[in-house]
């Protein structure tokens, strides 16, 4: 059976809908330094758990949204997005 993820706009759709494309950090300041910039590009933390990740509705609504993902079991807790709709948890 296919993982299944509630659009906060589409409603309930399978993942296969969805592209990932990476971890929902916080995105420096435009004058930070070279070093801070260089942790945010190019180093990642890989947690065990839930991690909050970005992730685009290509095949439907196109908005960008933000998906609380278990790392471990894939097992999706909650969806918004990203402008701020409400979540939608699982």
């Amino acid at each position: 059976m296919a993982s299944l993820v509630s659009c906060p706009h589409c409603g309930v759709r399978p993942k296969e809908e969805f592209t990932i494309k990476g971890a929902a950090l916080s995105r420096p300041a435009a004058d930070a330094p070279y070093a801070t910039w260089f942790d945010y590009v190019f180093l990642r933390d890989n947690p065990r758990g839930r991690y909050d990740e970005y992730w685009h509705h290509s095949s439907g609504c196109r908005r960008w949204l933000v998906v609380t993902r278990d790392t471990a079991s894939h097992e999706i807790a909650a969806c918004r997005d990203v402008a701020g709709k409400p979540a939608v948890t699982a």
